[in-house]
């Protein structure tokens, strides 16, 4: 299990950007389409932009056609954590960072084998560590 990351709302507003507090610590999104990661295709491992906890290798993304970065599976159990999410008058599935609870974006069930699932992540949610470079949490 991995070691939870807890900061008041003045550490958060200290650490990230404004575009990354809206999304993790606010639950935003990003307009689709306008993500940085949304066509990329470099080796490495996705981390969130929080605390830098693994999120999805770079082999799990796939183009979805949502405007978003799309993964069908997390590095692990470590990874996110699923929280149901019924606003908006939806009933969706929430992935938030298991380290910092985090906003990440939402799950859904209609992805490509080998899970058929849709991890639909905010870029600005996540860094991206290429392959080969240390994977390190960011310390509070």
């Amino acid at each position: 299990m991995v070691d939870k990351l807890t900061l008041s709302d003045a550490q958060w507003r200290e650490r990230l950007t404004p575009e990354e507090y809206n999304v993790l610590r606010k639950h935003g999104t990003e307009r689709p389409g306008s993500g940085c990661f949304l066509g990329t295709k470099t080796p490495g491992t996705y981390v969130c932009a929080g605390c830098g906890n693994p999120l999805f290798k770079s082999g799990t993304k796939f183009e979805s056609g949502t405007g978003w970065p799309s993964f069908t599976q997390t590095v692990g159990p470590d990874s996110v954590a699923e929280i149901d999410d019924r606003t908006y008058g939806m009933v969706r599935t929430e992935v938030r960072c298991a380290r910092c609870d985090g906003h990440l974006g939402h799950v859904f069930p209609d992805g490509p084998p080998p899970t058929g699932l849709r991890y639909c992540m905010n870029s600005v949610a996540m860094k991206h560590v290429p392959e080969g470079q240390p994977l390190e949490l960011v310390r509070a």
